[in-house]
């Protein structure tokens, strides 16, 4: 898997290949990333380093042709004449550039180590290798190590950093990039994921331009706007063909991911912590350990890449517990009631969700302090007795007697204004000391780099937990920082990334605590739908927004990062409460089956007719759950291209899938013989689709019908139309053949 001859390092595990070597001034340069090559050659050809290029800086006296400036390299660094971005920008006591760091040695370990204080991937010395190699200035005592992790099940590999100050002065780090990939050419387009709140991670395409095309969030969170995820595809690929590199940051504090493409029309992809207001300072013996990043390969389309980055999440990312364990249905009262319920209301609220086979109940935002509206409370996580006279131990009771389990919303990195807490510490909210602070939804926020801060809620929460038996928490954050000042650290460079370290801290003591609670992350929805959440909590609200027509864009543009396992998808009220759209109940359950399936709406609200359909919803997601989770997810076809959206999920080892279409608006007139053109099947083999037999390679280049459509003429031989068309098959291999 991973062999070292001549200073060359050669990774590959037969998907891929990755490629690196000493250059002559000790450096890292990099040589090739990509589909699978033999092992034992030396492939040192694929860079040139006698090419004299006219106007470039050398580091040689006599040897012109080795410059940074046109060389690709791991670990590029500021101040050696490579003036497109570092990855690494270090400075000495006296603000002078570090930036000769050469190869010294190398070590390989079997599977794959954890880092310290950061979420980050998992595998045993079966499943994967892992690459360190060290690099050291000599003047300055520094030490950088960059550690490779090959896994042998999936085409990907891992990247972080250490940076290791073993000299007597004080080190500081201004940059710091997990990965940085140089490309040998850019013809590429750049694939990200964009919004905003209710609109989150929409699909973006654009092809690659001289300059810099970057991601990024200076938020204090990953962010509604940019997740942090880029794709590099040749302009020619498509969902099932052709070459693309994605790169994952596990991380969920403030990110930069871009494609600087220099005057040569070479690609750098780089990806690590966002430079800005970035400070960290290393004393003698200290270290810095940088996040992780999520390097993969496709040669098969972006479904490729895709399919590649769901197996490695479940498999080497989410916790064993949560890989094959039954996702419970569950409601959540917040669209039925907001903040205005009582113990009464909430029991029928429960019987009546029980009665439907819903398994778990969740008690949103209010139950806590004197939470009647958005405006105070935050920070005071002791019950209501004016709601709940008995108790959340006992509403809990209650619950889990009717045979249901119980959970709880709680926002633990939020402060009110109005608050006990904020009273008897206001030195505890991030901007204390600046002249003015800014609200967001009514709200402040918690230093989380205070151990204390840390501390005091693991100790609420904690009590809270064993108080209720809790099986279920949603832990939101509603606002982004701003005065980005902590009152309790001297060097406010490192505030953002000690927030996020401490609201790390508090999710790993809890999860190992309580390893049987359930953790579905929430940031206003999809504001913090990343990989660094999801070590911990294996569930994400992918959106505020529930309306089914806006999912199926916001479903469709996570599966490309993310599987379907993580996302929090429910069936809401109507009208909604975000578009005030109506569509059909069943619509609705089509599109949340997709996901881990649950509803946002009132039990007793609903119709006689509609809560039969719960139970057959719910059965059909039983049925479902368990493809959602070992089989394959594969688009088929893409609300941002047509007006039509399908994908479905096969698993091959018990030889069943399911298949789902939607079309949201209706168009008069429209093409006859519809189908919908399946793949990853068996072109040989026959399958039987909700009781009728077709052969695959039929299925995969004619397509499944889709039935006889509307026309405005056609009055009684059409099987659909209108708005809000949904079908759902069940397909099954039968044969062989």
């Amino acid at each position: 898997m991973i062999t070292v001859e001549n200073g060359q390092f050669h990774l590959s595990n037969g998907q891929i290949s990755y490629i690196f070597h000493v250059m002559p001034n000790g450096q890292l340069g990099h040589l090739y990333y990509g589909e699978s090559l033999k092992q034992g050659r030396d492939y040192s050809h694929f860079q040139t380093y006698d090419n004299v290029v006219p106007n470039t800086t050398h580091p040689y006296e006599g040897r012109p042709g080795f410059s940074l400036e046109t060389v690709k390299q791991e670990l590029p660094l500021y101040g050696k004449g490579d003036f497109r971005d570092a990855a690494l920008l270090l400075e000495g006591p006296s603000g002078e550039v570090i930036s000769d760091l050469s190869y010294e040695t190398h070590h390989i370990l079997e599977g794959k180590p954890s880092l310290e204080g950061l979420p980050a991937g998992h595998a045993d010395s079966e499943k994967a290798k892992t690459l360190i190699v060290t690099l050291k200035d000599d003047q300055s005592g520094v030490k950088v190590e960059l550690s490779y992790t090959l896994f042998q099940d999936v085409p990907v590999i891992t990247r972080s950093l250490r940076v290791v100050n073993v000299g007597e002065g004080e080190v500081t780090i201004q940059k710091v990039a997990s990965l940085n990939l140089d490309l040998p050419d850019s013809e590429f387009d750049m694939v990200h994921l964009t919004g905003a709140w209710a609109r989150e991670r929409h699909l973006a395409v654009h092809r690659l331009a001289e300059g810099t095309q970057q991601i990024a969030s200076q938020r204090g969170a990953s962010s509604h706007q940019h997740n942090p995820f880029l794709a590099l595809k040749r302009p020619e690929t498509t969902e099932h063909n052709g070459e693309v590199i994605g790169v994952h940051f596990v991380y969920s504090g403030n990110f930069q991911a871009q494609a600087e493409v220099d005057h040569y029309r070479t690609t750098r992809l780089q990806v690590g912590i966002h430079p800005t207001r970035f400070s960290w300072k290393l004393q003698e013996n200290e270290y810095f350990q940088s996040p992780e990043a999520v390097l993969t390969y496709s040669n098969e389309g972006l479904n490729g890449l895709s399919q590649s980055i769901h197996q490695w999440v479940h498999y080497h990312l989410i916790q064993e517990r949560w890989r094959t364990a039954e996702r419970p249905v569950l409601v959540n009262n917040w669209e039925a009631t907001y903040f205005d319920f009582n113990e009464e209301k909430l029991e029928a609220f429960a019987t009546e969700a029980k009665q439907l086979g819903i398994e778990l109940f969740v008690l949103d935002d209010g139950w806590f302090g004197k939470r009647d509206d958005d405006t105070t409370s935050l920070g005071d996580w002791f019950v209501d007795k004016r709601k709940l006279p008995n108790g959340i131990g006992k509403l809990a009771s209650q619950v889990k007697n009717k045979g249901m389990k119980f959970g709880l919303w709680f926002e633990p990195e939020m402060i009110s204004p109005e608050s006990e807490l904020i009273t008897a510490h206001p030195d505890w909210v991030v901007g204390a000391t600046a002249s003015h602070q800014t609200l967001g939804r009514n709200q402040q926020v918690l230093d989380f780099s205070n151990q204390e801060v840390v501390d005091y809620l693991y100790d609420r929460m904690s009590t809270i937990i064993e108080e209720a038996d809790l099986d279920y928490i949603k832990w939101d954050m509603n606002r982004n920082i701003t005065e980005p000042i902590s009152s309790h650290l001297t060097n406010q460079g490192e505030f953002f990334h000690r927030y996020i370290l401490g609201v790390y801290a508090l999710y790993d003591r809890l999860t190992k605590a309580y390893p049987h609670v359930l953790f579905e992350s929430c940031a206003g929805g999809g504001g913090r739908f990343d990989l660094g959440m999801m070590h911990y909590a294996p569930q994400a609200w992918t959106s505020d927004n529930t309306d089914a027509v806006e999912r199926l864009k916001i479903q469709y543009g996570t599966s490309i990062a993310y599987p379907l396992t993580t996302m929090g998808s429910h069936v809401s009220a109507v009208p909604n409460h975000q578009t005030l759209r109506e569509t059909p109940f069943s619509f609705r359950a089509d599109v949340a089956y997709f996901g881990t399936f649950g509803y946002e709406l009132d039990p007793s609200a609903l119709t006689k007719e509609e809560k039969e359909q719960v139970g057959k919803q719910i059965e059909q997601y039983k049925n479902t759950q368990p493809l959602i989770q070992h089989g394959t997810f594969t688009r088929l076809a893409s609300p941002f291209d047509g007006e039509e959206t399908a994908w479905m999920v096969f698993d091959e080892s018990k030889g069943s899938g399911v298949v789902a279409w939607y079309k949201p608006n209706f168009r008069p007139n429209p093409k006859s013989n519809q189908a919908l053109q399946l793949a990853g099947l068996e072109a040989e083999a026959e399958y039987e689709v909700n009781g009728k037999r077709y052969g695959g390679d039929e299925l995969m280049r004619r397509g499944l019908p889709l039935g006889t459509e509307f026309n405005g003429a056609n009055h009684n031989g059409a099987d659909r139309g209108g708005d809000d068309q949904s079908q759902v098959w069940w397909i099954r291999k039968v044969s062989n053949q």
